[in-house]
């Protein structure tokens, strides 16, 4: 069984270069693209393979969603 930590997960970020978006995976770049759009649909493959936590940041660095392929120590109270 895999456990989530906190901030862990993949994480797709702004470049820091201020052009495009990456996906981080434990700190490290494991994508770049051009888009947010093909950054954010690599970033839910990667989660969903990996079984793990997909964090869509904002052009701001904000969080802006959330989602969970994996085991998720916190599931919505409805059961869904």
């Amino acid at each position: 069984m895999k456990t989530m930590k906190r901030g862990g997960g993949v994480h797709t970020v702004p470049a820091a270069t201020g052009r495009g978006w990456w996906n981080k995976l434990d700190g490290r770049v494991r994508s770049r693209h051009r888009r947010k759009l093909d950054a954010v649909a690599e970033g839910r493959d990667l989660a969903r393979r990996l079984q793990v936590e997909h964090t869509i940041h904002r052009l701001d660095g904000l969080i802006a969603a959330k989602n969970s392929y994996g085991n998720d120590p916190h599931p919505p109270r409805d059961g869904r």
